[in-house]
């Protein structure tokens, strides 16, 4: 497809943005597979970037997107705009009220609506790093300052994070397991944590990645959220439940917080098909459960394959690994997707692997292994 440039000419005074604005630097996807493939001139490349669930969604979401679609008339209504059959379906599977749960267009709408909620210019979010980069992105966008605190031995340093809380914060991220190392912080340094912080301090725990933890220390932050602290979980069905696609997710947050974000959150902001995929996914334990279980014996593979080469690693409780490399990453993802292998780089010398079908770990691994050796010549 031919790319068509823009032509309209920029005036001599051209309207600015806020200043904060103009700063921040945007989030930068990867291509579609196709087109890296016409680029390259490569075919049956496989895509390990994006942490996607390789199975694809539940069956029953898909025969309850093409029953919908097959009568279609549905489609000229506009969605539910309070959600009210998903977050039913929610609040019976966690015990938790309707009207303690908002929808998103993805998790990462829930954390720009609780920015845009409750900070502003002048007001800091502290944050681990490296972590999800919009976290910093959603701050930055309303002119507050992001506090971006060192990650020890690649988890988040809660202590130094509780003790970084100053008059002027209003948020604290917490990815539990992180993005992009895959760790997680455990019960009682979390419990420690949660003592330290005062209260009009809003927490935010992002369980993107929450089905796949299998560690038994993993927190139970819902029991914070009983006891009526300033706390979002955020949720997604992105992951584990196989409808990136799709853009649903959802946070859960006392009802008074919920409400405020409300008056931020876009009308409509959950399409109807989401709404429908989402609500029939949680149904389907057994997916979910498959997804869980393919991703663990990826991992173990993996795991084996990468001592095996003496590759260094870090453990993982999400269905990505992180891997610290002896070279630039740039390099070792240009080579890799050269053979049709397509990784994430997130730091200068930092890959993230996500954890894929049988086939698509092993086909993984031979590149490594043929890469490694074409640099080592």
């Amino acid at each position: 497809m031919k790319e068509l440039k823009g032509n309209s000419a920029v005036p001599k005074n051209k309207i600015m943005p806020l200043e904060y604005v103009s700063k921040i630097k945007p989030y930068v996807p990867g291509k579609p597979v196709k087109e890296l493939e016409r680029e390259l001139g490569i075919k049956d490349s496989i895509k390990l970037a994006s942490n996607e669930n390789p199975l694809g969604p539940s069956q029953k979401a898909l025969k309850a997107l093409r029953d919908f679609l097959h009568n279609g008339s549905e489609l000229s209504r506009y969605p539910d705009g309070e959600g009210y059959y998903l977050k039913s379906a929610i609040s019976e599977k966690l015990s938790v009220g309707t009207d303690e749960i908002i929808l998103g267009n993805g998790s990462n709408e829930l954390i720009d609506i609780a920015v845009r909620t409750f900070m502003g210019p002048g007001d800091e979010a502290i944050m681990a790093a490296p972590s999800f980069v919009v976290y910093s992105m959603a701050t930055s966008s309303v002119g507050a300052k992001s506090l971006e605190i060192p990650l020890t031995d690649y988890r988040h340093d809660l202590a130094a994070m509780a003790d970084a809380i100053t008059g002027k914060t209003k948020i604290v991220f917490i990815a539990n397991p992180n993005n992009p190392t895959g760790t997680i912080n455990k019960r009682d340094e979390f419990e420690r944590f949660m003592d330290k912080v005062p209260d009009g301090v809003f927490v935010i725990i992002d369980e993107a990645y929450y089905e796949y933890v299998a560690d038994s220390e993993y927190p139970d932050t819902i029991k914070y959220f009983m006891d009526g602290r300033d706390i979002l979980i955020l949720r997604t069905f992105s992951k584990a439940y196989g409808l990136a696609g799709l853009r649903i997710g959802y946070g859960i947050a006392r009802k008074d917080i919920a409400a405020e974000m409300n008056k931020i959150r876009n009308p409509f902001n959950a399409n109807t098909l989401a709404q429908l995929a989402a609500m029939n996914a949680l149904t389907d334990d057994e997916h979910l459960r498959k997804s869980v279980e393919i991703n663990r014996q990826g991992k173990e593979f993996l795991y084996r394959e990468l001592d095996s080469m003496g590759i260094t690693y870090v453990p993982t409780e999400a269905n990505f690994i992180y891997m610290p490399l002896h070279v630039e990453s740039k390099i070792m993802y240009d080579a890799l997707l050269r053979m049709g292998v397509i990784v994430r780089p997130v730091g200068p010398r930092e890959i993230r692997v996500t954890i894929g079908l049988p086939e698509e770990n092993k086909r993984f691994i031979e590149a490594l292994k043929t890469v490694i050796k074409s640099l080592s010549n």
